[in-house]
């Protein structure tokens, strides 16, 4: 498993998730920009009013496989091919990319959210990862998210499990 990284700046804690991808930056922007190629690892199909990327733009997050409703978003900063920003939700989620020495990318994920989802989510975002970075899951959900919350509850307090309508199955 790897760790996630707890910042603790403002209000709302922040996860941060780093991953190297063996792709070079704009391949690496496509996979985790292009709504498309998102589907082979991001959690929810992205649809954009207007179809394009850019600061403002409306977002709608579909749970496919989950009875989970849409969520809102909206594009907060966009910088091809080395930054996005975007409300999930009432959470905020950020990818930074660069290249890294062996001309792959770092690709960095944050998360700005309630302190009391940190150890579901981490959890989901590190299943994700794993599908951007290898292809595949490498460990389930309940192991990480027990993991998480053993290590967040301390800190962070009682941490939720999974949201209402998801289905374990699905992912």
């Amino acid at each position: 498993m790897t760790e996630v990284t707890l910042l603790r700046a403002g209000a709302r804690p922040i996860l941060r998730f780093e991953r190297h991808l063996p792709r070079d930056v704009e391949a690496a922007w496509r996979a985790v920009t292009d709504p498309a190629e998102m589907r082979a690892w991001f959690p929810t199909r992205v649809e954009i009013d207007g179809g394009q990327w850019q600061a403002g733009a409306r977002l709608t997050h579909h749970f496919h496989g989950h009875d989970i409703e849409p969520l809102p978003g909206t594009v907060l900063e966009w910088d091809p091919p080395h930054r996005v920003r975007f409300t999930w939700g009432e959470d905020t989620i950020g990818f930074e990319l660069s290249a890294a020495p062996d001309g792959g990318t770092i690709f960095v994920l944050t998360e700005e959210l309630s302190a009391s989802a940190a150890a579901r989510n981490a959890a989901g975002w590190e299943s994700c990862l794993d599908r951007l970075q290898h292809g595949e899951v490498r460990e389930n959900w309940k192991a990480r998210f027990a993991h998480y919350a053993a290590e967040l509850e301390p800190t962070l307090g009682h941490q939720d499990g999974p949201p209402a309508g998801y289905n374990d199955s699905a992912s």
